[in-house]
């Protein structure tokens, strides 16, 4: 984690070309999970559709809606270049993705052995489904703010915030139940795809972060600019229910 709004931007941005567009605009993104290069699939459960009204998580509780929500705050700030991971609506879209085949491990080969000290490169060799992590992360990590500061993560201050999760992110932070790096690298991932997924899976609300990147989303055709590097995209971007940046 970098320590100041705009290089946790600039990152956001390298972090944007590493996925692929399919995944920007709403689809299934894979990741290799096993040494058998088994996939599994991170799409999300469509926002319903009808008035906007306020989110109310189905599966986090309300103390775990209470770090997912500062756990994003802190990851994605607000800046002058674009909404932070909350105002973009990230919560929403990892509670919904945790109703989905992706968070319930059914496309994950499951089968022990389970070898958690093997090469990164080798992908996720865990036996806890991403939901299962985030349950017990969630609750390991409140227990071990809540002995080293008195408080739970979400009541602590930004600053101290920040360096916990530095902390997770390096290992140096155990938790009682799980890798603190593996907790760590999951929920950093599932928050960049939530911030840049289509404004259909919950995240990206009126396409800021695409809006910011100058991506066209889903519009049918704009080959006419794929020769045109470092020329601003003119045009707004196009979700897939067609609606407009």
């Amino acid at each position: 984690m970098s320590d100041t709004p705009n290089s946790r931007r600039e990152f956001l941005r390298r972090s944007a070309i590493l996925i692929p567009a399919v995944s920007l605009v709403g689809y299934a993104a894979h990741e290799a999970i096993d040494s058998n290069s088994t996939h599994a699939s991170t799409a999300v459960a469509p926002t319903p559709s009808g008035p906007a009204e306020p989110y109310h998580p189905t599966y986090f509780t309300d103390s775990e809606w209470l770090f997912v929500n500062a756990a994003c705050a802190v990851l994605i700030p607000e800046d002058d270049e674009g909404p932070g991971a909350v105002t973009a609506g990230v919560p929403e879209f990892l509670d919904r993705q945790m109703e989905t085949p992706y968070a319930h491990g059914r496309l994950w080969y499951m089968q022990a052995p389970f070898i958690t000290d093997q090469p990164a490169e080798l992908g996720y060799q865990m036996k806890l489904v991403p939901r299962e992590l985030y349950r017990l992360g969630i609750a390991d990590l409140d227990a071990a703010c809540l002995e080293q500061f008195g408080k739970h993560f979400a009541k602590l201050d930004e600053g101290v915030q920040t360096q916990v999760l530095k902390q997770l992110e390096s290992g140096k932070l155990e938790l009682a139940r799980v890798p603190a790096a593996t907790f760590f690298a999951l929920l950093l991932k599932n928050v960049k795809e939530g911030y840049f997924a289509d404004p259909l899976y919950g995240g990206n609300k009126q396409m800021a972060a695409w809006t910011m990147l100058g991506f066209p989303g889903a519009r049918a055709d704009f080959m006419d600019w794929i020769d045109r590097p470092n020329e601003r995209y003119p045009l707004g971007p196009v979700s897939i229910n067609g609606q407009r940046g």
